[in-house]
């Protein structure tokens, strides 16, 4: 009979101790602290456990030996396209044999549909061998309807629907597959262990019976995440340390665009982000997301402006649309969406003080298009043009675009990496950018058809976009 040891979990954040708490000593939620009992290995287990080190050290005694780094060859370190160049740049150019992905994201934002897609295409690129994906919440009936609407149906694609841990390692290792897909860690569990399926044993003994698998065989393993109502992964923190990889799937539920992000890539840059389209037939990627966050009509229309973020290493517009009216009410109200409140009282205040609009008796609401995202310091040149257009019913040119923070003291502040943003503009027609003072002017060079105007206060910036009356300004770069 095992002995059991009693410890007290976390079921947010997996946090573990020997004493109850009623709240949480490391999230402070409470309530979320419970007891369970984890065994510890029989006599059986740990003959078991004795026999797997035994074939491992057997499977891998060439790879254990020491030897100079220079003559550690690179072949076994190939990687394996997904089939979607998003998801390829995220990953650092494909699937490393034998390194474990994780891929985490809210429920329904599309985790199984995109594994799944990407076990189809793999399954599609080398027929010679099997791609298996081992589902743990759904049937085989259910991943068999999802693979025929989104185009997945191979005949190597295996589908296998359990939640034992030993029969997936049985799996993986008869099968020797090109991609093994586990959806999800949190649902599979092991006999030898004890504790609740998702709870931190389970998932520690899962993540590190398939990380050992992943090595051994050489095998590429992707990994289903679940995420916590704050949004961060479930489980044990070592989990996010334990795999090679951790992909994050964003998007908004009102709209179809859907982001990847990569939080940790011991191969590649985590600075990349991957875009994809959620339909009806599945996920598809989008090679050139500038157009998704603009409005398809070129009509210059008053409580408009473009600016440009950076997401990565990709610079993406972003169209800020602000609607300015009387109000009724002893309080104005202000609605936001895609920008922060906090940030829009600010800019608001300083507009009023450094730039003679009066807006703090009118009902303010400021959005983005298309679910974008504008809490980035560099929008608030947009947002206050935005502001002071709609105030004054004077369009903001739609070849204008403007880019910069804005201080508390009405300054314009330089923004990082302006050069490949005004490239992105040049690139999409824009004709006029207006942007701070930067020093040395190794963000205002040159770009063909589009005239750079720099200023210092927010003054300038709003006479520059047709807001205001004369002030000074700098105008650079000017090459048409």
């Amino acid at each position: 009979m095992a002995k059991s040891t009693t410890h007290f979990v976390c079921t947010e954040c997996g946090w573990s101790g020997p004493k109850w708490y009623g709240r949480c000593p490391e999230c402070g939620q409470w309530g979320t602290v419970e007891e369970f009992h984890e065994a510890r290995p029989t006599s059986s287990s740990r003959s078991s456990s004795t026999g797997r080190v035994s074939r491992t050290k057997a499977m891998s005694s060439v790879s254990a030996n020491a030897r100079p780094i220079t003559e550690v060859g690179t072949e076994d370190a190939s990687r394996v396209s997904t089939g979607f160049e998003e998801f390829d740049r995220v990953l650092g150019g494909g699937i490393v044999a034998g390194s474990v992905v994780l891929v985490a994201g809210e429920p329904g934002i599309g985790k199984s549909t995109l594994l799944l897609e990407t076990a189809g295409n793999i399954a599609r690129g080398i027929p010679d061998q099997p791609v298996l994906y081992i589902s743990g919440e759904e049937s085989q009936a259910q991943v068999r309807m999802r693979a025929s609407r989104v185009n997945a149906m191979e005949p190597n694609l295996l589908l296998a629907a359990t939640t034992d841990l030993a029969t997936a390692l049985g799996l993986i290792e008869d099968r020797r597959p090109s991609l093994a897909i586990v959806d999800s860690a949190q649902t599979i569990t092991s006999q030898d262990i004890d504790g609740i399926p998702g709870g931190s044993t389970q998932v520690r003994e899962v993540a590190g019976a398939l990380i050992d698998s992943a090595k051994t065989l050489n095998i590429p393993v992707m990994l289903v995440g679940h995420v916590t109502k704050d949004g961060s992964i479930a489980g044990p923190r070592t989990l996010e340390h334990l795999v090679d990889v951790v992909c994050q799937f964003d998007g908004d539920a009102q709209t179809s665009l859907r982001l990847l992000h990569a939080a940790k890539n011991r191969f590649g840059p985590t600075d990349e982000v991957g875009c994809f389209d959620m339909s009806g037939e599945g996920i598809q990627e989008v090679n050139d997301p500038s157009g998704l966050f603009l409005s398809p009509d070129d009509t210059a229309v008053e409580g408009t402006c473009v600016t440009f973020t950076l997401d990565g290493h990709r610079s993406l517009p972003i169209e800020i649309q602000a609607l300015v009216t009387s109000s009724v009410l002893p309080s104005p109200r202000r609605a936001t969406s895609g920008i922060d409140t906090n940030r829009l009282a600010m800019l608001m205040a300083v507009l009023y003080r450094h730039g003679g609009v009066n807006l703090l008796a009118n009902d303010v609401y400021v959005s983005t298009i298309a679910g974008g995202v504008a809490k980035e310091p560099a929008c608030d040149l947009a947002i206050v043009a935005a502001l002071a257009s709609a105030a004054s019913s004077a369009p903001v040119p739609r070849t204008s675009c403007a880019i910069g923070e804005i201080s508390l003291t009405g300054q314009v502040r330089p923004v990082p990496q302006l050069a490949h943003r005004l490239a992105e503009a040049a690139r999409m027609g824009f004709t006029r950018a207006v942007v701070p003072v930067t020093r040395g002017r190794a963000g205002v060079r040159s770009h063909p058809g589009l005239e750079v105007i720099e200023v210092t206060t927010l003054r300038d910036a709003l006479e520059a976009l047709g807001m205001q009356g004369s002030t000074n300004r700098r105008r650079t770069g000017s090459s048409r």
